[in-house]
């Protein structure tokens, strides 16, 4: 069943939000009013802190390379690193996510491989002599490797920012790196990259130490405090896109088995795709197509607004009510939040918002989508199964609507009012 979703008038919907730390470009200009800025987000339903581990040896798994035309843009940036750094860029695909390199020698290629459970987005950040340029995004599926500089490299420092996809929700990789600079939507070069200029944002970039690997290119691993190895971190990859399409892979933890096998062959079967796509090297892009579609079962979130929504759930299993959240669901997109267990009753709020996650607004009203359920939120990641008095704890009560899910599955759809 899909219902179309029209802002809500809940009046106790005007608070804070999560504020992204790794920013989009900015929003096209509108009629709508903004109001309040959103604090950081963070993905409640993943609290796994991920970490840069050292290389001991090389990763024995293909690099990704996608070699490119240098455009208008890229040259001028190009000319302006030049007394920075011999190298060549490569081409990459679109997003963002935090992390550095630093007191980087001169070897062969960098890549930044992937031992965690998401899908990752990185950009680069090369630093010499109080000039720094910024470069993105590249595109590290679980168990995967990335050349992101090819060639000789002689910098200062090498830094890294990187996200999960939106389908995860709000970012898992904590955004606390110690240098501000500029990125952007899309495939960017930006060669002054600290004074962001129209279209860019500030995103948080840390800095790390590569290793030398045994091919003597260096080598930055992303990993989780799980410790991942390759193979557990593709299966752990696997399970929770599962695990958010709806099938019960619980609990992500990159061991095989019969339920992982089992809701993997239900996924493979409602979709049709023959078993040997999971060896495909684009399996995990077919997975997230998947599981950004409507489902058939449990709760789906579809935007139809030009707008990155928020949104929050909340669980009521007769004993008590859980509410958590946030998620991001950029424009054109599907989510499914992951409702566990079997819930007597399901809640759901949404609220649209601007490049600057600002909550927007149209005809002095915010753009949201709630009920008269009244259940607390934060302005932060969150999760709380205490519905009372929600103003002294620190949260704020918000109004969600009742989702009936007795049919099997829902979809809602914001829309823009009529």
């Amino acid at each position: 069943m899909t219902t179309q979703l029209y802002p809500s008038s809940w009046p106790g919907l005007s608070r804070l939000r999560g504020r992204s730390p790794f920013g989009a470009a900015k929003a096209r200009p509108s009629t709508t009013d903004t109001q309040r800025v959103r604090g950081k987000d963070v993905d409640a339903r993943h609290p796994s802190t991920p970490r840069l581990r050292r290389a001991t040896n090389s990763l024995g798994r293909r690099s990704f390379s996608e070699d490119g035309k240098a455009g208008h843009d890229e040259r001028i940036a190009q000319r302006g690193l030049s007394s920075l750094l011999e190298y060549t860029l490569l081409a990459l695909p679109a997003a963002a996510i935090c992390f550095l390199l630093s007191s980087v020698p001169a070897f062969a290629d960098l890549k930044i491989c992937n031992r965690m459970s998401y899908v990752v987005e990185a950009a680069i950040g090369i630093d010499d002599k109080s000039a720094t340029a910024t470069r993105g995004w590249f595109r590290v599926d679980p168990a995967s490797c990335r050349v992101v500089v090819q060639g000789t490299l002689s910098a200062d420092r090498i830094l890294l920012n990187a996200r999960a996809l939106p389908v995860y929700g709000a970012s898992p990789i904590p955004q606390n790196g110690n240098d501000t600079l500029c990125v952007a939507q899309g495939n960017f070069v930006i060669a002054a990259a600290r004074q962001c200029r129209a279209g860019q944002t500030q995103a948080a970039f840390t800095q790390i130490t590569p290793t030398q690997a045994d091919d003597r290119n260096l080598v930055a691993y992303l990993a989780e405090a799980s410790e991942y190895d390759d193979e557990q971190a593709r299966l752990a990859g696997i399970q929770r896109l599962l695990v958010i399409g709806g099938y019960d892979a619980a609990p992500i933890d990159g061991v095989d088995g019969p339920k992982t096998q089992a809701a993997l062959a239900a996924f493979l079967k409602s979709h049709g795709l023959a078993p040997d796509v999971v060896q495909s090297p684009n399996f995990f892009a077919t997975m997230i197509d998947a599981v950004q579609s409507p489902s058939a079962t449990g709760l789906t979130w579809c935007n139809d607004t030009p707008h990155k929504v928020m949104a929050a759930v909340a669980t009521d299993d007769g004993k008590s009510v859980v509410s958590r959240g946030w998620y991001r669901i950029e424009p054109g997109k599907c989510l499914h939040p992951d409702v566990i267990g079997q819930p007597k009753k399901v809640f759901s709020f949404a609220e649209a918002v601007d490049a600057d996650n600002r909550t927007i607004k149209i005809k002095d009203k915010p753009l949201s989508w709630g009920g008269n359920k009244s259940l607390c939120t934060r302005e932060n990641k969150f999760e709380t199964n205490d519905q009372g008095d929600c103003t002294s704890r620190g949260f704020a009560a918000t109004g969600f609507t009742a989702v009936d899910l007795s049919a099997g599955g829902k979809t809602l759809r914001f829309a823009m009012p009529r």
